[in-house]
This record gives C-alpha cells, structure tokens and sequence, in this order.
C-alpha cells in the first residue's frame, strides 16, 4: 500500500458510511429495528457516539484493504465494481445468510443487512473507480 490513494481511501470510507446513514435510517430503519426488536428507546438510550465512530473506524478498515485488493488487478471501471461488489455478494452476505440461519433471523432482516453490505462496497468501488486505488 505505499502508492495508496489516501483521498480515495477516505472517500469510500465516508461513502460507506453514508450508505449505512441511509440505509438504516429514512431507507430501511423502522423495518430493519422491528426485524432486529429493538424499541425507540433501547436506540435513544444507545452510546451512539461510541457505535459511529467504532462504524467508521470498520469502514476506513474496509475501505484500507479494498483500495488494497483493487491495487494489485489492472482494474478498469468494470472490474473494479465486480470485485467490490463480489466481495459482498460472494462472500459477506453468504457469512451473514449462515450466521442468521442458525440465529433464526428473519429472511427480512437477512435482505436488508445484506443488501446494505451490497450497497456498502458498491459505492465504496465507485470511488474507487473514480478517483483510482
């Protein structure tokens, strides 16, 4: 990674975090806590200061090693969304599927933490793809 881009690295990590900022909020977040049976007030009485900044760290994290993944292919704009968005349609959401199958998770719940880590490394491959590895 000494040729990272920094700038890139930042953005996708803000873009994922962004992602999540909709996704759980105005997109999916009234289902997402009737899925998970959490009331208003067990997330208003939530450290939510300690959960998004522990989120971001994550997403910088994920951002670091998916700038370093996409630095070793000769990736052009196609590549790039079909690594990253393969990331989590072939790995992460088939952990998450097994994970909430022994759980007794809801098929529910299932598409829509999956289809955010779909989102997630979808937009994040976008910056990439835009602004370079």
């Amino acid at each position: 990674m000494a040729n990272a881009n920094l700038l890139a690295i930042l953005v996708a990590a803000v873009s994922g975090f962004l992602v999540g900022g909709l996704w759980y909020g105005p997109l999916f977040g009234k289902a997402w806590q009737r899925e998970i049976g959490l009331s208003d007030g067990e997330i208003g009485s939530a450290n939510m200061a300690k959960i998004f900044g522990i989120t971001f760290l994550f997403s910088i994290l994920s951002a670091v090693f998916l700038g370093h993944l996409l630095a070793h292919f000769d990736a052009d704009f196609q590549r790039t969304m079909m690594i990253s968005t393969g990331i989590a349609v072939g790995f992460v959401a088939p952990a998450i599927g097994t994970n909430y199958l022994y759980g007794r998770k809801s098929g529910k719940l299932f598409a829509i933490d999956a289809g955010y880590w779909i989102a997630f490394y979808a937009a994040m491959g976008l910056v990439f793809a835009l602004l370079g590895t």
